[in-house]
């Protein structure tokens, strides 16, 4: 899912610019904790998490789990946050090609 950070004050500033490095786009994965990544202009973030689901999980009751585990992630940070989007994926739909040698 993607965010926007709500208006920050310098100290929010200030700790979210030292713990940059640690959020870059490349430390993404997809677990169930999650994890937040965000760029240094601060406006906005993505949040990446598998929610694990059983088969009569309705697609809105996961997404719900996944924002609050978004929301909990970025005050973790020491933030608030704005404007979520979020996109679900079923893993069971996803196909690999695997290639032939």
């Amino acid at each position: 899912m993607r965010g926007k950070f709500a208006p920050l004050d310098d100290e929010q500033r200030a700790n979210l610019l030292a713990k940059a490095d640690e959020h870059d786009v490349f430390q993404a994965k997809f677990t169930e904790e999650g994890t937040v990544t965000y760029e240094r202009s601060l406006l906005a973030f993505t949040f990446r998490c598998v929610v694990p689901a059983t088969e009569e999980d309705k697609e809105a009751v996961v997404i719900g789990r996944a924002e609050a585990l978004a929301a909990a992630a970025v005050q973790g940070l020491g933030a608030d946050y704005r404007d979520l989007q979020s996109v679900s994926t079923d893993l069971d739909n996803i196909k690999i090609r695997r290639r032939e040698h």
